[in-house]
């Protein structure tokens, strides 16, 4: 059972080449290291858990250490997070398709007919409305076999770049620099939004038949996914160099149909993600409605407010297509407060009376590494935004 999010996962194993590319092979020891701390923060959360039978999620969690300002706060955070997660999804929709279909229109600015948007816009609205009506599905068994799906994608995504590496003709033969200090901030957000997932966490934890191993699981899940994510770092960066995208699925040869593969998982991937994350917000607004509406009005209500707010998702996708940055904004402005701060700060303030002294420091130590980051991430991350916004702009 791998417990790490699949909601994130595929989306932030696209980005891990161009991160260690970008900030040298020794910050593969963050990535682990996050990895690590990642791991102990869910442990922490299911002691939390454990200690409140009460507390069945994550925004319970919240109010059972500060309150009402606790759920406020959790909830804030989980929102903001779905949100700009489907908004890089959808630029990733966006940027694979348009690589798929450039070579039939020739150019991707080519100019379609329709709302003046370009062909891979206009593609990337049509699949966007394709996916739209699983939002309205009530049936969370079947949104937990999308879930099994993007896992499965995330999965053919690793096997078709090490295929490339194996049998695709490309040398492994680019040297990695070092370090380079400077593109940490911005790096250090890709690598924590690989590994977010802990708001659905207490979700696993309270449907466990026995959730003493949650922890266990939680170590088992980690290991795992941190050696996926570190091979796959270090695999692109030795194949590709500085010429890395963003997306490792972009640098993969086009004639390959490894590659042919791998971009249409990556197309499909976010299609099976949009349910997936409205869900937690789907249940949130049906708790809101009074009883005695009839399911049907439920259902339309539900589906309505979803489908307006993907639309959204889409048209800021569509104006702010810079993968990596808003990648990299989401991991330090949200991710780690999710992953990291919040869990040691709710299980600090919960265990106050008879936490020990080594873990206090440890707690102290991972928040404010957390706090650091995050603000030294947010500040690199949203300068390369704006910069590129300016570009763009300079550019009309």
């Amino acid at each position: 059972m791998i417990i790490v999010d699949s909601t994130h996962a595929g989306l932030g194993q696209l980005s891990t080449p161009y991160a260690l590319e970008n900030g040298g092979w020794t910050s593969s020891f963050l990535l682990i290291g996050m990895g690590i701390s990642c791991a102990y923060s869910s442990h922490l959360l299911g002691k939390c858990l454990q200690n409140n039978s009460k507390s069945k999620d994550y925004k319970d969690i919240g109010q059972q250490a500060f309150g009402t300002n606790g759920r406020i706060i959790a909830t804030t955070l989980i929102y903001m997070e779905i949100f700009m997660a489907l908004v890089s999804y959808t630029i990733s929709l966006h940027d694979n398709l348009a690589t798929i279909f450039s070579s039939s229109v020739g150019s991707n600015d080519q100019s379609s007919h329709f709302a003046h948007l370009t062909t891979p816009q206009l593609i990337t609205v049509i699949a966007v409305l394709v996916a739209l009506p699983s939002l309205w599905l009530r049936n969370f068994s079947s949104i937990s076999f999308l879930s099994t799906a993007g896992i499965l994608m995330s999965l053919l995504i690793f096997v078709t770049v090490a295929c490339t590496a194996v049998f695709g003709g490309v040398r492994a033969n680019h040297d990695i620099p070092a370090l380079q200090i400077h593109n940490i901030p911005a790096i250090s957000g890709l690598y924590i939004f690989s590994f977010a997932g802990h708001i659905v966490f207490p979700n696993i934890y309270t449907a466990m038949k026995d959730p003493s191993k949650f922890t266990k699981v939680s170590i088992v899940s980690f290991s795992l996914v941190t050696t996926l994510y570190t091979t796959l770092a270090f695999m692109g960066a030795k194949l590709f160099g500085p010429q890395v995208n963003p997306q490792i699925t972009l640098s993969m040869p086009p004639n390959l149909i490894v590659t042919k593969i791998a971009l249409w998982a990556t197309v499909l991937t976010p299609m099976t993600k949009y349910a997936l994350e409205f869900a937690p917000f789907a249940i949130q607004l049906e708790q809101m409605l009074p009883n005695s509406m009839k399911s049907r009005t439920r259902m339309f209500i539900r589906g309505t407010i979803g489908s307006i707010l993907l639309l959204i998702i889409l048209v800021l996708a569509l104006c702010v297509p810079y993968f990596e940055h808003v990648l990299s904004l989401t991991g330090s402005l949200i991710s780690v407060g999710i992953c990291i701060i919040l869990p040691c700060g709710f299980y600090t303030k919960i265990f106050w009376r008879e936490i020990r002294r080594p873990l206090l420091i440890l707690n102290m130590i991972l928040m404010t590494i957390g706090v650091i980051l995050g603000a030294l991430g947010t500040v690199s991350s949203s300068k390369s935004l704006v910069r590129n916004l300016e570009r763009a702009h300079s550019k009309h």
